[in-house]
């Protein structure tokens, strides 16, 4: 085997190698992780909701001003 495959081969076979993990994580983690998803999914619906109702709420009231005028 050449010097040139011979790294990546090592390394190849040292990262298939199992390890056991040092590090704990606590329930604050996943409870943490749950909350930031939450979050961004109710941004993203909250932000949808907006982009929705405010141009029928503006016609609806433009509509109710028409109507009293008359």
């Amino acid at each position: 085997m050449s010097r040139k495959f011979e790294t990546p081969a090592i390394f190849l076979v040292i990262m298939m190698l199992p390890v056991t993990a040092q590090a704990y994580f606590g329930p604050g983690a996943g409870l943490g992780a749950i909350a930031a998803f939450l979050g961004v999914i109710g941004a993203l619906l909250l932000g949808f909701f907006a982009i929705v109702y405010y141009p029928i709420k503006r016609a609806l009231s433009k509509r109710k001003s028409k109507d009293s005028d008359q």
